[in-house]
């Protein structure tokens, strides 16, 4: 297999720091060659890492693929509302596709995405990296194998973390869902597609309850200033004081979080971009609009009932899940690696540990890229686990379960999904 070479649409955190890096790690694999990026800081930050030459350094990504096809692939990595022109154009210009999800947040682009790949025949993968990780690869297998009987319902839930919620979802780019996409789409379609994948039949029904109750500018304690760094007197206890997160929490430096606010991590760069900017906001004081806790329960057409839970009010940053059959349960904890299995007859317990690095969503993210890397260097292209093909349900299962909890009534999904298909392609 010879190397494959990538062009780079967004150089953010999950482009620049993720996806890209792996052309570092991987240097006899994977070449980035170009890169498009509005924010010249990173622009040039990302150049200088791949060593990528000045002609190939664009402001934007309209310029970039107006030039001819110079690579294998794109990376699109932009925000969730700028994923569908710069994918179609890639497309359009010859190069698979690697696209951060979600897709979209317009359901009638992820259905036209899903319709691009099939009529210019290119790989269009999607980022549920999840599919690739050692945790969730286990627990299909063992539900393929009959390891539990016929599965009967699932209960999951992501724990997104206190801390990580207040950096992404009510200070960072994911706060807003006019601007981005809501919480159930960009957060969790992730989990819709694991659901997806485990129950093994197209959903039925879906309902949803979740509000935005907490960072809201009524629960803001008395005298907050709007940034952090203006004197705040609650900063010794205050969970979301800025400079304490972003300064002494091991995840904004391991999981690469502190590049958001700055590209530089040296204490003095992460101060200064607190004193003005939005990550140094008061968690009361946002324009966020995305909620802060939503539950959404699911009906599958081979019976199967599915409850999922996604609450900001949590330690950790973390996926749990039980597994429920006719001959015995599964209960599994994605960061910690650990499977437990009851069997109903014998009564026995059986515990499986899985090696589970501490980032990159437990190792998922570099998972992904290596398939997708040997994907693209077989001479014949085979299907992609993540393919938009198989993405679409996913996506349009967080839309119906956004458009429930807004309503308050249940969606039939099978007809959500025919009346939007129906009019796409008139």
């Amino acid at each position: 297999m010879g190397k494959i070479t990538a062009i780079l649409i967004g150089a953010g955190l999950r482009g620049g720091h993720v996806y890209a890096s792996y052309a570092l790690e991987h240097p006899d694999e994977f070449q980035i060659v170009a890169v498009a990026e509005p924010d010249i800081a990173r622009r040039k930050q990302i150049a200088a890492l791949h060593k990528i030459p000045e002609e190939n350094q664009y402001e934007s990504y309209e310029k970039l693929l107006q030039k001819e096809c110079m690579a294998d692939c794109a990376l699109v990595c932009t925000q969730d509302q700028m994923h569908y022109e710069p994918v179609t154009m890639a497309l359009q210009r010859g190069y698979h596709v690697l696209c951060e999800k979600p897709m979209s947040p317009k359901k009638e682009e992820i259905i036209q995405m899903g319709m691009l790949a099939e009529k210019y025949n290119r790989v269009l993968a999607i980022c549920h990296v999840l599919r690739y990780s050692s945790f969730y690869t286990k627990l299909k297998e063992l539900l393929d194998s009959g390891k539990i009987g016929k599965l009967m319902s699932i209960q999951a839930m992501e724990s997104v973390g206190f801390w990580h919620h207040a950096h992404s979802f009510v200070r960072g780019n994911w706060r807003n869902a006019k601007e981005s996409s809501p919480m159930i789409l960009q957060k969790c379609c992730h989990d819709m597609d694991i659901l997806l994948w485990l129950a093994k039949a197209p959903c039925k029904k879906i309902s949803s309850f979740g509000k935005l109750t907490f960072f809201k500018e009524e629960n803001a304690p008395a005298h907050a200033p709007k940034q952090c760094m203006d004197g705040c007197p609650h900063r010794d206890h205050c969970a979301f004081y800025a400079p304490k997160f972003y300064l002494e929490h091991p995840k904004a430096e391991t999981d690469g979080l502190v590049y958001a606010v700055t590209p530089t991590s040296d204490k003095e760069s992460v101060l200064t971009a607190l004193k003005t900017g939005p990550y140094g906001r008061c968690v009361f004081c946002c324009d966020n609009t995305v909620v802060d806790h939503q539950i959404v329960n699911m009906e599958f057409e081979n019976d199967v009932e599915v409850s999922f839970v996604m609450s900001a009010f949590t330690k950790e940053c973390k996926r749990t899940i039980t597994l429920m059959g006719t001959n015995g349960e599964i209960q599994g904890d994605m960061e910690e690696g650990r499977i437990r299995i009851f069997d109903f007859v014998s009564g026995n317990t059986e515990e499986i540990y899985l090696h589970t690095p501490s980032k990159g969503h437990s190792g998922s993210d570099e998972r992904m890229m290596h398939d997708f890397v040997q994907l693209l260097g077989n001479s014949e292209n085979s299907e992609v686990p993540t393919g938009a093909g198989i993405s679409v349900d996913s996506h349009l299962m967080a839309l119906a379960a956004e458009e429930s909890r807004l309503s308050g009534e249940t969606i039939d999904f099978a007809t959500y999904k025919k009346n939007l298909m129906e009019e796409v392609q008139r």
